[in-house]
């Protein structure tokens, strides 16, 4: 492939933006529930060597096994050797590759529309927000453009090569999350759309029916090796790929009747075209949806561009549409399942961008074009910045879903206290009762405990812990419970907090901590204070 020198260096530097925005500062949001959880079912592949996929929870199994690489770097050889940082560099590399993998099918979107795309991928706030999130869906969206870029590969030149790599991605898709059906489904009606189109014999549809039989089956093998090699635990787990399969059981089952997700069909649509909560920023990549309108209108007519495969650009344009149909239909929704479609849009918007500075007939109107996509860019990028940078745990940023506040941060800074004054140090009993299990992301960020109880409901049989964290629902049942012990072992508790603190938005938690612990602890900060002043003397 020839690259022209101008449109190579505007992708990379898009690409050094896509990082600037992306890797600061990895530390500073909260831990989402989800990153957590998935954080422990890590530890346990780091700490014991094994990884065993569950069908029921935790989706696929390449985050945890590519975290192995920054984890080894990094020299961590337990769970409370990692950071976030370590975690979420995974996504953050992942949403990197993303624009790169573009310079693969540069040739065939048009180069001015793949610098365009590569721009918009870079900077639109939810791509910037999810790559700093430690889940599986940005892997997904890299996989499946892989998939994408190496399979119009293997159209232009019918190498094996390209019919491996395409198989590969194909099996990481599947290796990452269940939804990766959708995708392949959409993939699939994108063609026989395509098909039905009747398209010139010799492009992309054609090349599509083309496949030697030889590369068909290469591709394939490439594929469930890969696929069974991630689900098997690399062999030692045999019985991780029939769970890969007897899964979409339990989503199918998921998707209809987990009430807590359930959301309206526009929910994903009215999420990017204009949000505001409250007295927040107004958020909107409505400029990524109009622009992808364009791109939409252009690839299905075939006209307006000039060195671009429509072909491939009508492949997009259907694979786009039915991703954006699917996910509207499914009542099951949560934001950053937004990413696949979106990232189609935003290939779509680097051809409509083109497009209209293409059809505008006079250079001043093309100048005027040109300022208003530089401006609907950086918008962009400036709520990528607020997104990420300033409201990046508030519930009037929309990509800020089910999230913890920043109050964890203090109860975890308050209990670390209390464990220097403590006898047991990092020992030392923490009890967490929350009904139905809900205190993540609290046993990530108290790792370095040893007896950290997490409860769905008071269990009586057990002595009350100097330290309890709890949802207030459960506080008639705690006066109780601090009754329990014997005469004469019966220790008064007092607040841990004098401030309101929530575990989420509206989600209140609440402290307690025995009145000799608290004591102790006082003392503590009294003789720190007073060495402090010395000191200052």
């Amino acid at each position: 492939m020839k690259w022209s020198k101008v449109s190579l260096v505007l992708i990379l530097a898009a690409t050094i933006a896509c990082i600037s925005l992306r890797l600061p500062q990895l530390k500073q949001r909260p831990m989402h529930g989800d990153e957590a959880v998935h954080a422990f079912k890590f530890g346990e592949l780091l700490e014991e060597g094994f990884y065993r996929y569950d069908p029921n929870e935790y989706h696929g199994p390449t985050l945890n096994y590519l975290t192995l690489i920054p984890a080894r770097l990094s020299g961590a050889q337990k769970l409370t050797d990692i950071s976030e940082t370590t975690l979420r560099i995974v996504p953050v590399f992942f949403g990197v590759v993303l624009v790169l993998l573009l310079l693969l099918v540069a040739d065939g979107l048009g180069r001015g529309s793949a610098v365009f795309a590569a721009i918009l991928t870079a900077v639109s706030p939810a791509m910037v927000f999810y790559s700093r999130y430690y889940i599986q869906e940005m892997l997904l969206v890299c996989f499946t453009f892989g998939v994408i870029a190496c399979g119009y590969r293997y159209t232009q030149k019918k190498n094996t090569k390209w019919a491996l790599l395409t198989g590969m991605f194909l099996a990481l898709m599947h290796a990452t999350k269940e939804t990766c059906i959708i995708a392949f489904g959409s993939m699939l009606l994108a063609l026989l759309l395509m098909r039905l189109m009747r398209s010139r014999q010799n492009g992309f549809v054609l090349n599509t029916k083309a496949v030697k039989p030889s590369h068909l089956v290469a591709g394939l093998v490439a594929a469930a090796v890969v696929s069974s090699l991630f689900y098997s635990s690399f062999l030692s787990n045999p019985g991780g790929v029939s769970d890969s399969l007897r899964t979409y059981t339990t989503y199918f089952n998921r998707a209809g009747q987990n009430q807590l997700h359930i959301h309206p069909w526009y929910y994903y649509l009215k999420m990017l075209i204009y949000s505001r909560y409250g007295t927040g920023a107004i958020w909107s990549e409505a400029f990524i949806v109009l622009l992808a309108v364009v791109g939409f209108v252009v690839a299905i007519r075939g006209k307006g561009l000039a060195g671009v495969n429509f072909h491939l650009l009508r492949f997009i344009a259907f694979y786009t549409l039915v991703m954006t149909v699917a996910y509207s239909i499914i009542p099951y929704k949560t934001p950053w399942c937004l990413l696949g479609f979106l990232h189609g849009m935003i290939l779509l918007a680097g051809v409509g961008a083109v497009a209209l500075i293409n059809l505008t007939p006079n250079i001043p109107a093309r100048i005027l074009i040109g300022l208003l996509l530089i401006v609907g860019g950086a918008h962009l990028a400036w709520q990528g910045y607020l997104g990420n940078y300033k409201y990046y745990a508030d519930c009037r940023n929309p990509y800020v879903y089910a999230h913890p506040t920043t109050d964890v941060f203090a109860v975890t800074e308050r209990v670390e206290e209390l464990a220097k004054v403590h006898p047991d140090g990092h020992e030392m009993h923490i009890q967490f009762i929350f009904p139905g299990g809900d205190y993540w992301p609290f046993p990530w960020y108290l790792r370095s405990f040893g007896n950290v109880w997490l409860w769905s409901r008071i269990d009586e049989r057990v002595m009350p812990a100097p330290v309890i964290i709890a949802s207030p629902s459960v506080e008639p049942e705690l006066l109780a419970f601090f009754d329990l012990p014997p005469p004469g072992k019966k220790n008064l508790y007092l607040p841990l907090f004098d401030v309101y603190m929530e575990l989420r938005p509206q989600v209140e938690l609440r402290g307690y901590v025995t009145k000799d612990l608290l004591d102790s602890y006082q003392q503590y900060q009294l003789r720190s204070e007073q060495s402090q002043m010395t000191g200052d003397k």
